[in-house]
């Protein structure tokens, strides 16, 4: 059964063979042969290598050098005789790679959940009916759809075109340009694989035109799969942030080691055991050093990311999620992203008459009017003519579940529906031939069908361009020339409702009486019959308006970049309240009588674009570029793909966006909605957030660490802690309370800040002075423990180290409260995050175990302590929050007095 599934043998088959071959149909399979067969050949995808290779993470958690270090140290120890050191230290270095382990590969299953959600689907038909499935069900027999923008999802036969139907399949066969493509079987047997004409491969992309396909293989059988044998799952990007922060650690190294050497110096000159010392310097360092910043990094943006995907947006390349929170101009599209996709037809023009048109969306229930009054459309012949016009050159389907294909051509439908028209009772003597597919340079769409001998052609476009290729014009059933008046009257007719903030398309036909050797758009769409005009709305989306409104707020400019009338553009971003009164709206030909540095000079005036292509739309994100601002840039077609990849956050749309544009984009807004666009900003700022909290929690806790024992040397006291308790505290409190920090909430008001600056470093002057203030801070905290037991009290060493050892951590859990918010009060929104109270409170709990549990304190050289020692260390380690707090305070009043 699997050899007839082998590809080679299909170019060699007509369409009519191959399906039989198949056993399929132009109907395609049934849903049971198709799950059938899915069970016999597998999913469609090529096998990756392993996938989360848990063996590789571990041994990565002891491959650093710090890790080496701690090694050489615990053999150092044993060598010496102190197993229990030894032993100790060799727990630590265990219980950290494991926590290590557990957040790489959190991380590593997290980006492979965000590979599936990332999964393209395809067209297909199955038991007659046209449904959109993921491309890994797709199963030999399957017909598939494919338009102008697709990845080919397999390896197929084609069966049906367009005329200009063509493919780019440079990926696999070298070939630079386009492929033109046919149906015709190839007589060859031997034909190279650039030179199959009539078949489609994987991993090739539709340029134009439109097809309907066989599948013959899948998955591995495919030849990319064969080819490829094996293919690598995406690597995992370093993003900036971790590039920023491997910079900030090297020189974080430098200085540490100078301090820690100091350290190990000054305590050996004041008679410390040598071996003590030494210990105590390599715990300093590896308490000093936040090794699992990147590992806590990644998991951050990872879960922020799947944060992301429930308001809509999805996160391809782990850097735009840094790069949402410096973008400071989004350019979008007009239709669905800004508006509600419910394109409704409000007026039509036939007969030199203004018809009305009520009722919303795509269900057809509605009247016509004229001059007020409800009329039957079917006694008016111009808007009946109309109305067939947009029936016939349609693509778009009404199905009881909602539409398939365009709005814009659901629209039309649901209009003549409204008069009792539908594709049955409008074409039941005509047979599709051709369709001339819409492009945006042409900005028109043509579909020729057959009447018996007589070809007719049925176009509609935008009525600028296809007022130019009328030469007659329809009239209460009369054909005549078409006159200037004509063109005039229709012209101002567009601009009306075009200022309306309607959408306008002009409908015509032509009968084909000697029909051309070649069908297209140069020898069918011209000598044409104008009958009429539709105008359509699509309205703006309530929620896009706040959206905008918290843009501006937040620092960031709205731009529409649409192939709308100028207009219509004009109205909607008006009524969305983004075109001011000293604004400016350029078109395509406006702008191409600008160069490139006027444009630069300009483009902060110019909010709405019109009548644009898509190289209108690279020049307008590169002017921007230019001007030193960060660009998110909107794009559906295959032609967008340009200015999509040129901008600094490319964003596809995931419902109409087309494959091509989707792998070239940093994020893909599933609900094609503006105001996912702008959650999504939200939510990156709030990641990065999450991330300058974790990473000053972290090297303010770990500067605490440094400065209580450099200090206690500096003094010529004992040293208040030893390798142990650092090792362990720095386990303790930098994993979960780090993690949790990553979880926080997005603080209220963040977007009403500016956008930070993209070249801003991660721990700026002023924080940095901060963090070692706070660092101070909290080693004065544990140095009064520690004195307050061993000079006041007179205990003992071990009693003394032991409160130190609790109040460095307890002052550490307290002061990761202190670390949400630098500007706000911790405790009105404790609650906000219960990740963090969860933390702290488990981290507390094994502090506990290792002062109380007799069998660990023997390890970690602690006692248990009395009722006056637990109430000291509850207020020493508690004061770095209360400071904080009152310093918050404080700005708040001056804040508010100015």
């Amino acid at each position: 059964m699997s050899e007839i599934y082998r590809e080679e043998h299909f170019y060699q088959a007509t369409p009519e063979a191959a399906l039989a071959k198949l056993n399929s149909s132009a109907s395609g399979l049934s849903a049971a042969e198709a799950a059938d067969r899915l069970k016999k050949n597998g999913l469609n995808q090529l096998r990756e290598k392993g996938g989360v290779d848990a063996g590789r993470l571990l041994l990565e958690q002891f491959q650093g050098f710090i890790v080496w270090v701690l090694i050489a140290a615990a053999l150092v120890a044993g060598l010496l005789g102190e197993w229990l050191d030894s032993g100790a230290i060799v727990a630590i270095v265990i219980l950290n790679a494991c926590l290590g382990f557990v957040q790489s590969f959190r991380a590593e299953k997290s980006l492979a959940a965000l590979k599936k959600l990332a999964a393209p689907n395809c067209k297909v038909i199955r038991g007659g009916e046209r449904r959109q499935i993921p491309a890994v069900q797709l199963v030999p027999g399957d017909v598939v759809e494919l338009e102008a923008g697709d990845n080919v999802p397999a390896d197929a036969r084609l069966l049906q075109l367009t005329a200009n139907f063509t493919v780019q399949e440079a990926s696999l066969t070298g070939e630079s340009s386009p492929v033109n493509k046919t149906t015709v079987a190839l007589a060859e047997k031997e034909v190279p694989l650039a030179d199959r004409a009539n078949m489609l491969y994987l991993g090739t992309t539709v340029t134009s035109g439109k097809a309907k396909a066989l599948v013959v293989a899948t998955g591995m059988k495919t030849e990319l799969g064969r080819i490829a044998g094996l293919i690598q799952g995406i690597e995992q990007e370093t993003t900036p942030l971790q590039k920023k922060l491997d910079e900030f650690s090297k020189w974080l190294v430098y200085l540490c080691f100078f301090l820690v050497g100091l350290v190990f110096l000054l305590g050996w000159l004041r008679g410390g055991e040598l071996l003590e010392v030494f210990l105590t310097a390599v715990s300093l360092a590896v308490a000093a050093i936040p090794e699992g910043l990147p590992a806590v990094v990644t998991i951050a943006l990872a879960i922020g990311v799947q944060r992301m995907v429930k308001r809509s947006a999805l996160i391809r390349k782990l850097p735009s999620v840094e790069t949402l929170g410096c973008a400071t101009v989004i350019c979008t599209d007009k239709t669905g992203t800004l508006t509600k996709n419910e394109m409704t037809v409000q007026a039509v023009y036939a007969d030199g008459r203004s018809y009305t048109v009520n009722g919303i969306g795509y269900a057809p229930q509605g009247e016509y009017l004229l001059n007020g009054l409800k009329i039957e459309a079917g006694e008016q012949p111009g808007l009946i003519k109309t109305l067939i016009s947009g029936v016939l050159c349609n693509s778009a389907e009404l199905t009881p579940t909602g539409i398939v294909g365009d709005p814009t051509e659901a629209a039309l439908l649901t209009a003549a529906a409204k008069a009792g028209l539908t594709r049955e009772n409008t074409g039941r003597e005509l047979h599709f031939v051709e369709e001339i597919p819409f492009d945006s340079e042409r900005k028109q769409m043509t579909m020729i069908f057959a009447r018996g001998a007589e070809l007719i052609a049925y176009s509609k476009g935008a009525p600028d361009s296809l007022l130019r290729k009328c030469r007659f014009i329809e009239e209460h059933g009369q054909v005549r020339e078409l006159t200037a008046d004509d063109q005039n009257r229709f012209a101002a007719v567009n601009d009306g409702l075009a200022g309306q903030a309607l959408r306008v398309l002009a409908f015509a036909y032509r009968p084909i009486t000697d029909r051309p050797e070649k069908l297209d758009d140069k020898t069918v769409e011209r000598d044409l019959i104008l009958v009429g005009l539709m105008a359509m709305i699509d309205p703006p989306r309530d929620e896009a308006r706040q959206a905008i409104a918290d843009c501006r707020r937040a620092g960031i400019r709205t731009v529409m970049i649409t192939g709308d009338h100028k207009n219509t553009a004009v109205a909607i971003a008006s009524s969305l309240g983004f075109f001011p009164a000293d604004a400016l709206a350029l078109t395509g030909e406006e702008l191409d009588r600008l160069d490139d540095q006027e444009l630069t000079f300009k483009v902060d005036r110019v909010p709405v674009y019109a009548r644009v292509s898509p190289e209108h739309k690279l020049r307008i994100v590169k002017a921007w570029r230019r001007r030193g601002e960060i660009v998110a840039m909107t794009g559906d077609g295959v032609n967008d793909a340009p200015a999509v990849k040129e901008a600094d956050i490319g964003v596809a749309m995931g419902i109409t966006g087309t494959d091509v544009t989707k792998e070239v984009s940093d994020m893909v807004v599933t609900d094609d909605n503006f105001a996912s666009i702008v959650a999504a900003i939200e939510e990156g700022r709030g990641i990065y957030d999450n991330i300058k909290k974790f990473v000053h929690y972290l090297l303010s806790c770990n500067a605490g660490e440094i400065l209580v024992m450099f200090l206690a040397i500096l003094i010529g006291w004992p040293l208040p802690l030893l390798p142990i308790h650092i090792l362990w505290v720095n386990l303790v409190t930098d994993g979960l309370p780090a993690l949790a920090l990553g979880m926080d909430p997005i603080e209220p008001g963040i977007m009403s800040r500016p956008p930070r600056k993209k070249d801003e470093p991660v721990v700026p002057v002023g924080r940095a002075g901060l963090i070692l203030l706070q660092g101070l801070f909290i080693a004065l905290c544990v140095l009064a423990a520690f004195s307050f037991v061993l000079f006041i009290e007179g205990e003992g060493i071990i009693r003394a180290r032991t409160a130190a050892f609790i109040v460095l951590c307890c002052a550490q859990l307290f002061h990761a409260l202190n670390c949400r918010s630098q500007t706000r009060s911790f405790f009105p929104g404790m609650l906000t995050n219960p990740w963090l109270i969860l933390a702290v409170l488990f981290s507390f709990i094994l502090q506990m175990v290792v002062v109380y549990y007799p069998p660990v304190q023997l390890v970690f050289k602690t006692e248990a302590l009395g009722l006056a020692d637990w109430l000291m260390v509850l207020v020493l380690s508690s004061l770095p929050l209360w400071g904080m707090e009152i310093v918050k305070l404080v700005n708040i009043r001056k804040r508010f007095i100015k």
